[in-house]
């Protein structure tokens, strides 16, 4: 996190601890029904941004990546993963142009910024491409809830905002980004920033990175972490519904085993919604059990936060057959049953 926009968000009551906003001064609970009712503002320092420059950088992502980068311009952003050879996800994503044209800015976890650039840095060899951290320089702040378009259109001066989720917009003082309904991300410079949030907090509440993640299980978007990296192949995590797998580009790390599976059609395991009544912290990696497999596991935890209507939303990835035959249960027999619940888009049949 950018020292100077730390010590700006504290002297705003933010609790920080490792670089993520834990709490402003709303309790937990409180943070939570707010973000399920009314417009939340949220820091996003938790995740890094890596910005891709040079002549070259099209051609060089467009062979590391899952996604289709010639789809991606300064009006559109895309989901995409990072995958080894075989198939598995290293990282996955939210990749965008800038106004200028100047490169790709790739946001992720910042716990798996480092090793992914340095992984990244291995192929580019005599590529005219550079590879920076732009988490510190860019600012990243998003809002959520009815007030949120309103709000940042009277900050951005009525710039006309995007509607569909993943389309952006520039503007002087940043760039929009649309995540999805009623929720945005701002991108803007440091000066920039410490102008915008104490406008959008005059009406909206200040919460916590935790509330951000429980928007994004709802939406139905996972974030691998290092706990669960190579444990998937993009579909499994419904990268081929989201638009984060392109099947009409070329080659990438795992292209082969991606494709295969998607035309051989054995995907056995797919993401689903799910909550788990739970007072125990449900945490990425929990392994899952059913009744037909009970010596061994039939699904994990991809990501999980606290719901506003108690115990825990998570995204679980799981065999299938398990979730059409029978109960899924965390972590044992005798743990608690996920309730599966309809994702906003559709699972293919």
């Amino acid at each position: 996190m950018n020292p100077v926009w730390q010590t700006f968000l504290q002297e705003h009551h933010a609790t920080i601890e490792k670089g993520q906003v834990i709490h402003f001064k709303e309790h937990d609970a409180i943070a939570l029904k707010s973000t399920q009712t009314d417009t939340v503002l949220v820091d996003l320092s938790h995740f890094g941004l890596i910005h891709f420059s040079g002549e070259e950088a099209l051609t060089f992502l467009q062979g590391q990546l899952t996604c289709d980068l010639r789809k991606v311009n300064h009006q559109i952003a895309q989901h995409g993963s990072y995958c080894t050879p075989k198939g598995r996800i290293l990282a996955n994503f939210i990749i965008w142009s800038q106004a200028d044209h100047n490169g790709y800015f790739m946001q992720l976890p910042s716990t798996l910024l480092e090793t992914v650039s340095k992984r990244l840095s291995m192929y580019i060899l005599r590529a005219k491409v550079r590879l920076n951290n732009s988490s510190d320089s860019l600012i990243r702040i998003g809002i959520a809830g009815n007030k949120a378009k309103s709000l940042i259109e009277e900050v951005f001066h009525h710039t006309a905002l995007p509607m569909l989720p993943l389309g952006i917009v520039h503007a002087a003082q940043g760039s929009i980004l649309c995540r999805d309904i009623n929720r945005y991300e701002i991108i803007t410079t440091l000066d920039q920033a410490v102008m915008i949030w104490p406008h959008l907090a005059l009406q909206a509440l200040s919460v916590g990175a935790i509330c951000w993640d429980w928007l994004e299980i709802r939406a139905g978007i996972p974030v691998i972490l290092p706990i669960n990296q190579e444990h998937f192949i993009p579909q499994m995590v419904n990268l081929d519904i989201t638009g984060g797998l392109s099947f009409q580009k070329g080659c990438y790390p795992g292209q082969e085993i991606i494709a295969r599976t998607q035309y051989l059609g054995k995907l056995k395991r797919r993401m689903y919604l799910a909550n788990i009544a739970s007072s125990q912290p449900v945490m990425a990696g929990d392994q899952l059990f059913s009744a037909e497999l009970p010596e061994q596991s039939c699904g994990i935890i991809v990501n999980a936060a606290p719901s506003p209507e108690g115990g825990f939303d998570a995204l679980a990835v799981i065999q299938t057959n398990s979730v059409e035959s029978g109960k899924i249960f965390w972590k044992n027999l005798e743990g608690p049953v996920l309730q599966i619940f309809s994702l906003p888009y559709l699972l293919p049949q």
